[in-house]
């Protein structure tokens, strides 16, 4: 990997957020008009607004609708840039990050450092349920649910056997917080409705 030399936008005090999810975007958006530099370091170039990750895994969004790109959602403050990069390395006595942009390194050096992540699916403790039960977290996660889902309808199209048909048509969430009743409530949407002029058996 080919490595620039540490970079800062200027003089001023720089802000690098790591993360462009809620807690990364309420805290550049916090330094709007403050006499700093701030650069927001994400993997991808979109945040994106999970509590309906679960319309997209239904259908009745598309992911572009819950994903605006972090540069269009801060394009008005101007003390604000993105970059689009994978966090390597954090070295906090010498205060220098080190990101991957498509196998190359990027050096930002900053004063102060906020860390908003984001959280990875938990299955506590059972990683085997993963290949039977997918989380939630992202729009790949979303369209690897909907593909399942419309999946399991096709297939229930084409079965004469009732019990084949009725193992088909039978979904478990696990987990009953908003995201697990909403999407409980969507699928029983898309059977009584959304989809029942569109499948004949």
């Amino acid at each position: 990997m080919t490595t620039t030399a540490p970079f800062r936008p200027s003089g001023r005090h720089h802000v690098v957020i790591v993360g462009g999810g809620f807690g990364g975007l309420f805290a550049a958006k916090k330094f709007a008009g403050a006499d700093v530099d701030v650069t927001i370091i994400d993997r991808t170039n979109h945040h994106l607004f999970q509590p309906l990750l679960y319309q997209v895994a239904t259908g009745v969004l598309s992911s572009g609708e819950i994903a605006p790109t972090i540069r269009q959602i801060l394009r008005k403050q101007r003390n604000a840039r993105v970059v689009k990069a994978e966090v390597r390395d954090v070295n906090v006595d010498e205060k220098i990050i080190t990101a991957d942009l498509g196998g190359k390194d990027v050096v930002l050096q900053y004063d102060s450092l906020i860390v908003a992540a984001g959280a990875g699916q938990s299955y506590f403790g059972n990683d085997h349920f993963a290949e039977f039960a997918p989380g939630m977290k992202s729009i790949d996660d979303a369209l690897e649910l909907r593909a399942r889902i419309t999946g399991a309808f096709e297939r229930a199209e084409i079965t004469d056997d009732p019990a084949e048909k009725a193992r088909q048509l039978t979904f478990v969430i696990v987990g009953a917080g908003p995201t697990g009743v909403e999407l409980a409530g969507q699928l029983a949407e898309m059977a009584h409705r959304t989809l029942r002029n569109e499948f004949r058996r």
